[in-house]
């Protein structure tokens, strides 16, 4: 894969999101597969990892330490704080104090001494951001992380944080289907220097091709939730497909690689981390790092976006902990 610059890092084009390997999408993989397709990726050119404190409280950040703890000079680390599981519930807060006690405890499962990019996973709208931020500088100053970022957060949150304390990434949901980081956040990046890391951009696997019936997801998976996966929102948004199976056909690429091809194809700053529990769907991800020809974004551009997707992101219970601008009503 070819490499783009995220701060001061540079990093495979295409990185790896590593939650889906112990949390969201129903019973993950055994930790013997999972610590196979850390590994793997590895072998494969990625060289960016994404986990959380939150995957699988603490199993998704012990699982990427103990899979590649001796390979660790070979790739870029990014791990999240402020959102954790504690007593069985998810527990969010941003105090100083807390998200100190949270990187110690990641240091440890992650078996490093430093996490190179470490963000906070959601802004909790009580603690100032520039207090949080201040919190997450000490940690830079205590050399227990190189850099720092933030997830899910609007502009003008990210201009403020970044008044406070050089921001090297934002995490956002950000694909063809989801589109909120083009209202302000994408600008504001560009503006400032600061990379954007795009999370599920083939859409939770509705670009790769999904099952027709939200029932056949296992129990636990998230997507049972999300509105876009829901009765005649589904129904509608898997017509989408045919148009992308045409120009998939045409360009000789996979769907999930034209959906990340795309992605890429937006700024040059921009590195997706699609995540799989499949070595074949890895590998298929690894050659999402293509060129696209102007003709065949706008294609795309057309075809799947804010206009021709049905149903909101998340669920209503959700978005109030979502920072990020949000697309205008379509007229």
């Amino acid at each position: 894969m070819h490499a783009r610059q995220l701060g001061p890092f540079q990093v495979s084009a295409i990185g790896l999101g590593c939650m889906s390997l112990s949390h969201a999408y129903g019973a993950p993989p055994p930790v013997e597969a999972g610590e196979q397709l850390l590994l793997r990726a590895l072998d494969l050119g990625y060289s960016f990892f994404d986990t959380a404190a939150l995957y699988g409280g603490g199993a998704n950040e012990t699982l990427v330490g103990k899979a590649l703890a001796r390979r660790r000079s070979e790739f870029v680390l990014a791990s999240k704080c402020a959102l954790t599981i504690e007593n069985g519930g998810r527990v969010m807060s941003n105090d100083p104090s807390k998200l100190r006690q949270t990187c110690e405890e990641s240091l440890r499962r992650l078996n490093t001494e430093v996490i190179d990019l470490y963000y906070l996973h959601r802004w909790d709208k009580i603690t100032p951001i520039e207090e949080a931020v201040g919190g997450l500088a000490d940690l830079v100053k205590a050399g227990l992380v190189k850099t720092i970022g933030l997830s899910e957060v609007s502009a003008d949150t990210l201009r403020r944080a970044h008044a406070v304390h050089p921001i090297t990434a934002v995490q956002s949901e950000y694909s063809l289907w989801t589109r909120n980081p083009e209202v302000a956040v994408l600008d504001a990046c560009a503006e400032l220097g600061v990379g954007f890391v795009a999370f599920s951009p083939v859409a939770r696997g509705f670009l790769t091709g999904a099952p027709p019936d939200v029932a056949a997801f296992e129990p636990r998976d998230i997507r049972r939730n999300m509105p876009r996966f829901q009765g005649d929102n589904w129904t509608w948004n898997l017509k989408l497909l045919d148009g992308l199976d045409a120009i998939a056909g045409e360009t000789g690429l996979s769907r999930a690689q034209l959906a990340l091809a795309w992605t890429l194809a937006q700024r040059p700053f921009i590195v997706p981390i699609p995540g799989t529990t499949s070595l074949d769907h890895l590998a298929e991800n690894a050659g999402g790092d293509a060129a696209l020809s102007p003709e065949v974004v706008a294609r795309l551009d057309a075809l799947i976006n804010p206009r021709t997707v049905l149903g909101p992101r998340y669920p209503a219970n959700v978005q109030p902990e979502i920072d990020t601008e949000e697309l205008p009503a379509a007229a």
